[in-house]
C-alpha cells in the first residue's frame, strides 16, 4: 500500500507541474497574440521643410557680391541642416553665381 500511495502522489505532482507549465505557456502566447492584434501606434509625423526663400532682386554691382555671399551662406546653412541635399545645393549655388 505505501508504494501505491507514493506512485499516486508522484503522479499528482507531475500532473500539477505539467498543468502549471501549460497554463503559463498559454497565457504567454495569448499575450503575444494580443500584442500583435493591437493596431500599431501612430508614428510621429515627418517634418516638412519650406522651400528656400526666393532670391532677392538684383542689386547694384557693388552690393551684388555681398548679396551673392549672403545667399551662398544661407544655402550652406540649409544644406548643413539637412533641408537641401548636396545636389540641390550645387544647383542653387550655380544659379546664384551665374546670376
Amino acid at each position: 500500500m505505501p508504494g501505491l500511495i507514493r506512485g499516486v502522489a508522484r503522479t499528482a505532482v507531475v500532473a500539477g507541474t505539467a498543468t502549471a507549465v501549460s497554463n503559463r505557456v498559454s497565457r504567454r502566447q495569448a499575450g503575444r497574440w494580443a500584442a500583435q492584434e493591437e493596431p500599431p501606434q501612430q508614428q510621429a509625423p515627418q517634418p516638412t521643410y519650406a522651400a528656400p526663400p526666393p532670391a532677392p532682386a538684383p542689386a547694384p554691382a557693388s552690393a551684388g557680391m555681398d548679396a551673392k555671399i549672403a545667399q551662398l551662406t544661407q544655402l550652406a546653412a540649409l544644406r548643413d541642416q539637412g533641408v537641401l541635399s548636396p545636389a540641390e545645393f550645387e544647383t542653387q549655388k550655380a544659379q546664384i553665381l551665374a546670376g
